[in-house]
């Protein structure tokens, strides 16, 4: 694979062939890593971070994983960037590049991401936008991977909203990939009757990356489903996959919405012992699967809840690997960083 150069803005950008270079090199850099061989295959070089949404995995993943090859970053918070606000976007992406051998991007519309990427001149990384999350697939590719063996054929089931960055990516994850991929949620309208006999609009991806999809699916022998039943969508099931049900940077008002519309589709035990015990749980992280936390809490004490997409039982049993997932970010954004600047 030799994509030196180039962005990482979706995984739509990239061939099967492509995607499974990434892994394979994550793998290779995770190994060195465990056994302590130095990798530091961009030596000197400099990346710029720039968080208009703020994050632990993420934030974390590209700073260690930029330390672990040899390079220095640049943390730039949602206070620290003028970009789109005093500075347009194609200005702020040609500063930078002068500056910077890459430039990270975590915060909204994929529209940013993709000019950056325009107007740099280096390789701009997409940490999440509203539309994909392209890093969080690949390491959520690298642990069914080393749980499974293969992801051909493996299918995963998404449970809850689809319609934003994360059952978007890992729909074309899974298209791309040859997988099995089925979206579970409630009733909604359908954005195209022929196109997907079952899929609500309210909570499913857009009706032409589903047709993009699809046609992906065609030449990779992948199967994309849209059920509204979950004991039905999880039979089967390799793995339940699911995220919280409020995204950062939405108002306070749809929690009492979204808990109505999505509380049947909470990942419970009863959830899990229908898929079966092969069965693994995943989640990007964070959750909210107890009352750890002070929005847990305040939803607790507003709605009655000790749990909301996870039950506490699921996410801490020994078929949840969202830990194995969460290291993965590292060793799969490392991979990425690698691939495009050494």
């Amino acid at each position: 694979m030799n994509i030196k150069g180039q962005s990482f803005l979706k995984l739509l950008d990239f061939t099967p062939e492509q995607i499974t270079a990434f892994l394979t090199l994550a793998a290779d850099l995770k190994a060195k890593k465990k056994a302590g061989i130095p990798h530091r295959l961009c030596e000197g070089k400099q990346a710029a971070l720039i968080f208009e949404k703020t994050s632990t995995r993420t934030r974390c993943s590209f700073e260690v994983a930029a330390h672990d090859l040899g390079m220095t970053v640049t943390y730039l918070d949602p206070s620290g960037s003028q970009i789109g606000k005093k500075e347009s976007i194609a200005d702020t992406a040609r500063v930078l590049g002068r500056m910077y051998d890459g430039i990270e991007y975590r915060g909204y519309g994929q529209s940013i991401v993709e000019e950056l990427a325009k107007y740099a001149g280096v390789p701009v990384w997409n940490g999440l936008t509203n539309e994909f999350h392209p890093t969080q697939i690949l390491a959520d590719f690298l642990t069914i991977q080393e749980h499974f063996g293969a992801l051909q054929g493996k299918k995963l089931v998404y449970m809850g909203d689809a319609r934003y960055n994360m059952g978007n990516s890992l729909m074309v994850g899974c298209a791309k990939m040859g997988m099995h991929f089925t979206a579970c949620a409630p009733e909604g309208y359908f954005p195209n009757a022929q196109l997907v006999a079952c899929a609500p609009q309210a909570y499913f991806p857009d009706a032409a990356l589903i047709e993009t999809c699809q046609k992906i699916a065609v030449g990779t022998g992948a199967t994309l489903e849209f059920d509204t039943d979950p004991m039905h969508a999880v039979q089967n099931a390799d793995v339940i996959y699911t995220d919280v049900w409020v995204s950062m940077g939405e108002p306070d008002e749809v929690w009492q919405t979204r808990i109505h519309d999505l509380l049947p589709y909470q990942v419970n035990a009863k959830l899990m012992a229908q898929a079966g015990p092969q069965c693994r749980f995943m989640h990007c992280l964070p959750a909210f699967h107890d009352l750890g936390t002070t929005i847990g809490k305040q939803i607790s004490e507003k709605y009655g809840l000790t749990a909301m997409e996870v039950t506490d039982e699921v996410f801490e049993s020994p078929q949840s690997i969202v830990f194995d997932e969460a290291e993965n970010r590292m060793h799969t954004i490392k991979a990425v960083m690698a691939a495009t600047l050494a």
